[in-house]
C-alpha cells in the first residue's frame, strides 16, 4: 500500500490539507513517510548534500565552531549538536577535524537531533565509536553551552503558503479534483494573526511555524548558556514566490504525484529565522561560497590535491567548485550565524555592521 490512498481518504474525510499537513504526512508518516522508510542521501539516493560532496565542508564547519568555542573561553563541557544529521557524515568530519584543536573533543558532548528511527540507525553506524547520542527534538538537548550546526534542515520543515488575492489573503491547500490531488485556495482569511508584508496580487506569504519555534529555542539556549549556531540552507530574505518542490533520483518531480516517495522542501525564509532570535547576535546572510573561502577551503583543497591524479583529482576539483562557485551551491546556499551577545562573531560570516 502507498501513501496516496491515505492522503485521499484524509481529504475526503476532513477537507483539503494545508501544505504543512501534507508535508508532515509525506515525510514522517510512520509506515509510508519519506524519512521514516528510506535513506535518501548520497548519489544512490535522491539528493546529495554538501557533506557528501567533500570532507572539506565539514572540516571548515568544525574549525569555525571550534574557534568560536575558543573565543568563548573554551568551556570545559558543551553540547555539540546537529539538527537533521543525514547520514552522520557532517558530524563525523567535525569530530575528526576537532582532534586538531586541543581540548575540544574532551569538552564536547555530541548530540544528534533526529526524529527518524531509520536515519538514527544510519547515523549510529557512521559515528560508531564516537559516543554520539540521539534526541528527537531540540528541547531534549542538555542545558550546556550550545555549539550547533543545521545544514539543509530548515528547508524540509512544514510550511504554509498564503496567496494575496484582489480581496485579501487565502491559504494554498491540497484537495481532490477528479479523484486526483490538486492545489487550490481556501476561503478568504480576515486576519492572518501576524504582520503581513506588502505583497502584490498573486504573490505568496510563506510561514514555517516549526522553524520559528526551533530558532527561538536555539536563541534561548545560546543566550542563557553561551555558544553559537550555523544555519546553512538554500533560500533568501523573505519568500514571495512558490518554491515548494519535490526531488526524486536527483530530479525535480511533481509535489503531488508520488507522496511519500520524494523529498519535499521549500526555500528557507532567512528573514523569519533571524527575526525569531531576539536575545543573541546574528550575522548578515552570507553566501556559502564566500563563507567557505573565508575559512580557507581553497588552501585545504590544495593540500588535499597533493598526490591525487587522474579521475580522483578531477573529482576533487569538481567538489571544490560545486561547494563554492556562484553558479553551483556557492550563491544558492546561504549561511546565517548566531552567537552570544558578548562573544566575538563566528569566523567566515559577514556581520551586520560590516
Amino acid at each position: 500500500m502507498s501513501l496516496l490512498p491515505i492522503v485521499k481518504r484524509q481529504i475526503e474525510g476532513f477537507g483539503p490539507l494545508s501544505i504543512a499537513d501534507y508535508m508532515t504526512l509525506c515525510l514522517l508518516h510512520p509506515d509510508h513517510g519519506y524519512y521514516t522508510t528510506a535513506t535518501p542521501f548520497g548519489r544512490t539516493g535522491d539528493f546529495v548534500t554538501a557533506p557528501e560532496i567533500s570532507q572539506m565542508f565539514g572540516e571548515m564547519i568544525g574549525l569555525a565552531l571550534a574557534q568560536s568555542w575558543l573565543d568563548q573561553g573554551a568551556p570545559s563541557r558543551f553540547c555539540l549538536a546537529e539538527l537533521g544529521p543525514g547520514r552522520g557524515s557532517l558530524m563525523a568530519d567535525i569530530l575528526r577535524v576537532g582532534k586538531s584543536v586541543p581540548g575540544f573533543l574532551a569538552a564536547a558532548e555530541a548530540w544528534l537531533v533526529e526524529a527518524s528511527p531509520a536515519l538514527q540507525k544510519v547515523q549510529g553506524d557512521t559515528l560508531r565509536g564516537a559516543n554520539a547520542r540521539h534526541v528527537d527534538q531540540i528541547t531534549a538537548l542538555p542545558d550546556l553551552p550550545l555549539f550547533l550546526i543545521a545544514n539543509e534542515f530548515f528547508d524540509a520543515l512544514p510550511i504554509r503558503q498564503y496567496q494575496r488575492t484582489k480581496t485579501g489573503w487565502r491559504e494554498r491547500v491540497i484537495g481532490l479534483k477528479d479523484n486526483e490531488l490538486h492545489f487550490g485556495l481556501g476561503p478568504e482569511i480576515a486576519d492572518l494573526g501576524m504582520a503581513t508584508p506588502d505583497r502584490s496580487v498573486g504573490e505568496l506569504l510563506q510561514t514555517a511555524p516549526a522553524a520559528s519555534a526551533i530558532m527561538a529555542e536555539i536563541d534561548r539556549r545560546i543566550a542563557s548558556q553561551g555558544g553559537a549556531a550555523l544555519i546553512i540552507d538554500y533560500g533568501d530574505q523573505g519568500i514571495r514566490d512558490n518554491t515548494f518542490q519535490a526531488v526524486q533520483a536527483h530530479q525535480k518531480v511533481s509535489t503531488l504525484t508520488d507522496p511519500g516517495r520524494a523529498d519535499l522542501t521549500a526555500h528557507v525564509d532567512f528573514q523569519a529565522l533571524a527575526e525569531a532570535c531576539v536575545e543573541v547576535t546574528h550575522s548578515a546572510l552570507t553566501p556559502q561560497g564566500v563563507f567557505l573561502e573565508r575559512l580557507g577551503i581553497t588552501s585545504r583543497a590544495t593540500e588535499l590535491a597533493r598526490g591525487l591524479t587522474d579521475q580522483a583529482l578531477e573529482n576533487h576539483i569538481a567538489a571544490h567548485r560545486r561547494l563554492t562557485h556562484p553558479e553551483e551551491m556557492g550563491a544558492l546556499f546561504k549561511v546565517l550565524a548566531l552567537w552570544a551577545k558578548d562573544a566575538p562573531p563566528i569566523a567566515g560570516v559577514t556581520t551586520n555592521d560590516a
